[in-house]
């Protein structure tokens, strides 16, 4: 059983000198001239005033370039975000626009990062959990959707997420619906999309996450054969010590739900691609704008499903093998629908579960005395799925349940045959967590990582570090109760 997280920086000078004799007889009497000392003194004020000021915009330029670049500059969150929805009136413009920067900025050496490291001064580190053998700097991750082609997962990790996901990523590359797709819910920090799973595909992807892996092997003096062998001492996929990368995959749109050995196939050369360069790989059937995805989550597809996927996993040429989850639905909350899933992860060998997701439904969603506008009144019942901070009451709740159901059927299935892992499954939390008290709250309920994507929306790049800040806060005052 899990135990509770809270136990959880020429001087100038001149000389006149006569450049050539006066050919003329000298005149006998005295000239008078200006004190050198005037001279000297006039040019050194001169000289030290340019370098006064040299250094003072110099050292203006090293803080500024400081203070922009911290993830804790308050700016990143009162100012950037409000400045993009000025620019970029259409939500996905927007999110285009962001992911190009980062990227733009991480190759000049000009990227957000955090500068504060998750170890306190007395060497310890408060933050850290242990996922699937790895000890994590941090139990915050940033979700899928951000990143959908794997271009930037470097950017984010130097924002400080302990876990990064990037996808969804199709076999083939598919275009995804319609424009407009994703809408603004500005007065509740919510966001409606309907992407489809818009995807360069399986093949592009991992040609990029291959040359990141070729380019770090490189710098550290490694082949990639050696990089795949665990020579380099870090996770392969994340390329970072005490993190982790995690790939999503899916299926791609054109392929029947109910012929279950075409979806099968999709998935399977998704992880046939990208599998040696993931740390996790994570299959996602809980997509509400793909249509007839979440059908997959029934037990007896699923667990074919998720059989299929694990067994390609255990084929990957590499000596750590990477680990599957898969990512469920908040809207499938019968227990008859969760028990499902459940049976399905522990008969299919998967290894945890990503609770949460957009969703579908639309209640519940504006809290009390917060008035839409009309555009937002629109938005909010476009088609898709819906992601916010209102999302968080039915994450925790999901979370708990999936704890206890996946701990008791571990229990109940003991003494089977080997079909059955018998270690504890590991649950990642997604769904309206924007600070460090609810963060906190879904780790204690049985989640090892609480990852944030509609928050960073809102909150900008700063917001993995405030809600650390926050978590460390709030521990550090537990500790003093005790």
């Amino acid at each position: 059983m899990a135990s509770p997280f809270l136990r959880t920086r020429h001087s100038l000078s001149s000389t006149l000198r006569p450049l050539a004799r006066n050919p003329t007889p000298r005149i006998n009497h005295a000239i008078p001239r200006r004190p050198a000392s005037t001279a000297s003194s006039s040019s050194g004020g001169s000289s030290a005033k340019t370098i006064a000021i040299s250094t003072a915009l110099g050292t203006s330029a090293v803080l500024l370039y400081y203070y922009a670049t911290d993830t804790r500059a308050s700016f990143h969150k009162y100012l950037v975000p409000r400045v993009i929805r000025v620019l970029f009136p259409d939500a996905e413009d927007a999110h285009h626009a962001g992911t190009t920067a980062l990227k733009a900025l991480y190759s000049l050496g000009l990227h957000p990062r955090e500068r504060i490291q998750d170890v306190d001064p007395s060497g310890a580190k408060p933050l850290s959990v242990n996922v699937f053998g790895v000890e994590l700097s941090n139990p915050i991750g940033i979700s899928a959707g951000l990143d959908k082609d794997a271009e930037i997962p470097d950017p984010l990790f130097a924002l400080g997420a302990g876990v990064v996901e990037v996808g969804g990523i199709t076999p083939l590359p598919q275009e995804g619906n319609p424009k407009p797709r994703v809408f603004r819910v500005v007065s509740t920090d919510g966001l409606i999309n309907r992407y489809g799973l818009n995807s360069k595909g399986a093949d592009a992807v991992a040609a990029h996450l291959r040359e990141r892996l070729r380019t770090f092997a490189r710098s550290v003096g490694l082949t990639e054969k050696e990089m795949l062998d665990g020579e380099a001492s870090v996770p392969v996929g994340s390329l970072k010590d005490g993190r982790l990368l995690c790939v999503q995959i899916a299926k791609n749109k054109k392929t029947d739900e109910k012929d279950v050995e075409a979806v099968k196939k999709d998935y399977v050369t998704c992880v046939n691609r990208l599998a040696p360069y993931a740390d996790v790989l994570v299959v996602n059937v809980s997509s509400p704008n793909t249509p007839g995805l979440r059908d997959l989550q029934a037990t007896g597809p699923l667990t074919a499903l998720l059989s299929a996927v694990v067994e390609e996993a255990q084929k990957t040429k590499r000596k750590v093998k990477p680990r599957v989850m898969v990512k469920v639905s908040p809207d499938e909350d019968d227990d008859s629908q969760m028990e499902g899933v459940v049976q399905a992860v522990w008969m299919s060998g998967v290894d945890g579960v990503i609770v949460g997701n957009t969703t579908k439904k639309r209640t519940g969603l504006v809290p009390n005395g917060v008035r839409l506008t009309s555009q937002e009144q629109k938005n909010i019942m476009e088609e898709g799925g819906y992601s916010g901070p209102a999302l968080f009451n039915q994450t925790l709740n999901l979370v708990g349940r999936y704890r206890k159901m996946l701990d008791s059927y571990s229990l109940k299935t003991e003494g089977l045959e080997d079909a059955f892992n018998k270690n504890q499954k590991v649950i990642f939390a997604t769904g309206g967590i924007t600070n460090g008290d609810q963060a906190l709250k879904v780790l204690n309920a049985g989640a090892s990582v609480a990852m944030v994507y509609t928050g960073m929306v809102y909150g900008g790049s700063g917001t993995v570090t405030r809600i650390k800040n926050e978590m460390r806060e709030k521990l550090a005052i537990e500790d003093r109760k005790q």
